[in-house]
């Protein structure tokens, strides 16, 4: 009889403790893997390329919008154009400086309001950069519109990597519907 196990209430206690702790450990794990996701989404940085254009007033601008929860720290932006890629770092940060490469007329533009996209540049969290405008000048609109539409039409795109306060990689560019996680 010694295979036989005598079942008293001691032993009955102790199995139901040590199933009643694992399935708390599983339990815990679980949450623990939960708790993490919910950490990551809370500083998830959300970046977006919008314009906005008026015939009346003659203003355009061009901006980095951030509608995460967290800030969007700026790694690289790239434009691709007839089988070329240019690194905006190449043209002191300036995307004006590249886009006057690009196309020589834009030269012509007088006073624009521009600004960096220098590296580690961080965008907070539901704030919009502006990148470029022009306003108050038909000239200076017409010249614009007119030449980054033919740029489109040519084929030119835009590549932006940005990072989360956790060292995520992400892009956006000009053929996605949102951020894509690189690895």
């Amino acid at each position: 009889m010694a295979g036989n196990i005598k079942w008293n209430s001691e032993r009955i206690l102790s199995l139901s403790a040590m199933s009643i702790s694992f399935i708390t450990l599983i339990i815990f794990i679980y949450q623990t893997n939960l708790m993490s996701k919910q950490t990551d989404l809370s500083i998830l940085p959300y970046l977006q390329v919008a314009t906005s254009s008026s015939s009346v007033s003659h203003s355009y601008t061009l901006t980095l919008k951030n509608h995460g929860v967290g800030p969007a720290i700026m790694e690289s932006v790239k434009l691709h154009y007839k089988g070329k890629s240019y690194d905006v770092s190449d043209y002191n940060n300036e995307l004006f400086d590249l886009l006057k490469v690009l196309s020589p007329e834009m030269d012509s533009i007088t006073l624009p309001s521009t600004s960096t996209l220098d590296k580690g540049i961080a965008i907070p969290a539901n704030t919009t950069y502006e990148i470029l405008s022009v306003a108050n000048s038909e000239k200076n609109y017409k010249i614009l519109t007119e030449n980054l539409y033919k740029l489109e039409e040519e084929g030119m795109r835009y590549e932006i990597v940005y990072k989360s306060i956790q060292d995520e990689k992400w892009m956006i560019d000009s053929e996605s519907d949102g951020p894509t996680k690189l690895d």
